[in-house]
């Protein structure tokens, strides 16, 4: 009998311990498989962050696609994600290797080198894998909005509705009037008034009575004259002036995109406003620099708003616009190369200046640290741009007066602002007082 129960603590002894070795070796499993699936959305801002300057998800960029990347190489080239570990880390070092597929990709690539993220971690890596096999996110922002507009009108009182209340109660007030002016007529007759005689005997009518009077007759005409002068003259004085002009370019190009949610400075686009009289209109090969790379629009997190959507401003929209640049310039997609077939495009002027006037820009920009949008208004949040001043002399005239001059780290201007303070009695000087007024400072 002992010997039996020794044997059985021993079985019993060994099936725990099996059973804990089990559990343990399971729970160390899923936690290395889930070590190695990644976090996609941890994925996607490191994608977004290290790679997506050369790489997209379902097209050739710069460098391949990368969508499913981990799968392919291990199905078409035999390699594991210990191999991509070595290449995102250190890339030159794998070609100089002789490894075959990397110098194939170096190769087919234009012999492009790829950067090197030593510093990103195996798990760093590991979560943009997970981003790159995780399937595309369906487009539900369009259905949201539409969803959203749906709900808007199935709430409430149409404007229909209220429209043909308001129809049916001028109705039911013209039809009252009318009823009231028979009784009041019917009325009369039962008291014995004759109105057609009393309409007689009221006298002349007031235009006869008016234009024999001579002295309301003679006022009336000064007053007309005095008001044709006064619309006259301010029709004539915005002959020329092109305030509120918002021409359609050939291509849609959104400030309000660019300078308003993307943050873009003005100065990258027109870089001649620091240094030249001119603000100038940008090649399209500025454009490229982020075009090469961005090749399509994704729109903001929320999704358009009701205002672009009711204007046609969808992301499809802004697409078609960045294939128009890519036709101009003569930029292939497929081939990630330019033909050498390029259009140019006729951008339409807006801000025009007569050719007797002279403006620099890099005066007011470099020098006196003028906003762009003291004269261009809120760009960052025009979506067609338009000419936001008038641009007229007085406009001018006005901010010479109002604007100090700024004249700190400027030694151009340090003797004379020194001289000229002490001649008007103030610290500061205002560009009229420093001769902004002067008729050959714009007129020469």
């Amino acid at each position: 009998m002992k010997k039996v129960t020794y044997r059985n603590q021993i079985s019993r002894v060994l099936g725990v311990s099996l059973v804990v070795f089990l559990l343990f070796s399971g729970a160390i499993f899923g936690q290395d498989e889930a070590a190695a699936a990644g976090d996609p959305a941890k994925g996607k801002a490191l994608f977004n962050q290290n790679c997506a300057a050369c790489h997209a998800l379902n097209r050739k960029m710069t460098g391949p696609a990368l969508a499913n990347v981990e799968s392919r190489l291990s199905e078409d080239e035999g390699l594991d994600r210990e191999w991509i570990y070595a290449w995102v880390k250190n890339s030159p070092g794998v070609i100089k290797s002789g490894d075959d597929y990397a110098n194939k990709v170096f190769n087919e690539y234009n012999q492009a080198p790829m950067t090197a993220f030593p510093t990103l971690s195996n798990g760093d890596i590991d979560n943009i894998l997970a981003y790159t096999a995780a399937p595309p996110p369906e487009p539900v922002v369009a259905e949201a909005a539409v969803a959203e507009e749906g709900s808007g009108d199935s709430s409430g009182i149409s404007n229909e509705l209220i429209l043909g209340a308001l129809v049916i109660i001028f109705g039911l007030l013209v039809m009252m009037l009318v009823l009231v002016q028979r009784t009041l007529r019917r009325i009369a007759v039962a008291n014995g008034l004759d109105l057609e005689k009393e309409k007689a005997e009221r006298g002349l009518p007031l235009w006869k009575a008016f234009a024999q009077n001579q002295f309301l007759v003679l006022v009336t005409v000064v007053l007309l004259l005095l008001s044709g002068a006064y619309f006259a003259y301010g029709w004539l004085m915005q002959v020329g002036v092109d305030q509120g002009y918002m021409p359609i370019q050939e291509i849609h190009y959104s400030h309000k995109i660019h300078a308003g949610d993307n943050k873009i400075d003005c100065k990258y686009c027109h870089s001649s406003a620091r240094v030249s009289k001119h603000s100038g209109i940008p090649s399209l090969n500025v454009c490229m620099n982020c075009h090469k790379s961005i090749y399509e629009y994704k729109g903001n997190a929320e999704g358009p708003s009701k205002e672009d959507l009711a204007n046609g401003y969808t992301n499809e929209f802004y697409t078609g616009e960045i294939k128009k640049l890519y036709k101009a310039v003569g930029w292939d997609e497929d081939n990630q190369s330019y033909t050498g077939e390029s259009k140019p495009v006729e951008w339409v002027r807006i801000h025009n200046l007569p050719d007797l006037v002279y403006f620099n820009h890099s005066q007011h920009v470099s020098v006196a640290g003028i906003e762009c949008q003291t004269c261009h208004g809120p760009v960052e949040e025009m979506e067609i741009m338009y000419q936001y001043a008038p641009l007229t002399m007085g406009w001018c005239i006005n901010c010479h007066r109002e604007t100090n001059v700024k004249v700190e780290d400027n030694e151009y201007y340090a003797k004379i602002h020194e001289e000229l303070s002490k001649k008007y009695g103030v610290e500061e000087l205002t560009a009229a007082q420093m001769g902004g007024l002067e008729c050959g400072k714009c007129h020469y």
